[in-house]
């Protein structure tokens, strides 16, 4: 009896950090999305730059590898460039859509990263998993609304960002019993920041102090959210408690309203009730084949 209680609580435990994990990530991009002045490059290197510094502190504390083993040092810079592109991709993405529809199309990862992990780690993929996958990109065309002209670039952006972090999340999930999450996340932020610097020098503006404020704000926020997200997943499986992260957008879309009075149109709103309920389906198949097995 008391083991099945302390279950329940960790299990609570790990579902309040997935939601503070996607309040977290909703408060970034919020402050992102505020920095409109502010060049992307220089928004990422900021968010990276305050965020390498926490990472750094956790690893010394735990006394972990800062860069990782020699053998997985491609991995770990192959999942931090595709990081930080997706980064990139998904800040511009915030900075011209409304703030709910960034959401929802960064929130395709997962299924991209299904596509990766079928390719690259030879996993297998089940029948409802490839419908799955065809409804979300469905979804995905939904939220896009293609047109021929520039003004699809944010919402592709915001697709792209999709593809980058699901194969992010891809050389993750390979590195997951190889290194310590710490590790990654301090590899990733040294890497990105070191990336952005010169990018960032070529169009640097100078930000005022709210906005000085805003950008340390994006990494402390982003920093909270990344941890809150670990430890969720220390006290219960993936599995169990990921599908608590589409919290994100309906968080998204209530800033966005409070903030800049946005409502996504009625085909936007369709695109995410299909993403989401793609996303209930793949946990409930997950879980039905856990309890089977």
């Amino acid at each position: 009896m008391g083991e099945v209680l302390e279950q329940k609580q960790e299990k609570t435990k790990a579902v309040l950090l997935m939601l503070l994990s996607a309040l977290s990530f909703a408060f970034m991009a919020a402050l992102v999305k505020l920095l409109q002045d502010i060049p992307v490059f220089e928004k990422v290197f900021f968010r990276n730059f305050v965020a390498l510094f926490i990472a750094l502190s956790w690893v010394l504390k735990k006394k972990l590898p800062i860069l990782g083993e020699k053998q997985h040092q491609k991995y770990l810079l192959a999942r931090s460039l595709l990081g930080a592109t997706g980064m990139v991709l998904y800040f511009y993405a915030i900075t011209n859509l409304l703030l709910a529809d960034s959401a929802m199309l960064n929130k395709l990862s997962p299924f991209f990263v299904t596509i990766f992990a079928v390719i690259f780690l030879k996993e297998k993929i089940t029948q409802i998993r490839i419908i799955t996958l065809a409804v979300a990109f469905a979804a995905a065309l939904i939220i896009i609304k293609p047109r021929f002209d520039l003004s699809i670039l944010p919402a592709l952006a915001g697709l792209g960002s999709a593809v980058f972090a699901g194969a992010a999340y891809t050389m993750v999930r390979y590195l997951r019993d190889k290194e310590a999450p710490a590790t990654i996340v301090f590899y990733f932020a040294a890497v990105s920041t070191l990336i952005m610097l010169p990018l960032m020098l070529m169009n640097f503006k100078m930000p005022n102090l709210t906005q000085i404020v805003f950008l340390i704000g994006t990494g402390l926020f982003a920093a909270i959210g990344q941890f809150s997200l670990t430890y969720s997943y220390k006290y219960a499986p993936a599995s169990e408690v990921a599908i608590y992260n589409y919290a994100n957008i309906l968080f998204s879309a209530i800033i966005g309203y409070v903030l800049w009075y946005e409502v996504s149109d009625i085909l936007s709103i369709i695109g995410g009730f299909l993403i989401i309920s793609m996303s209930v389906l793949n946990f409930w198949e997950t879980n039905i084949k856990k309890r089977v097995d």
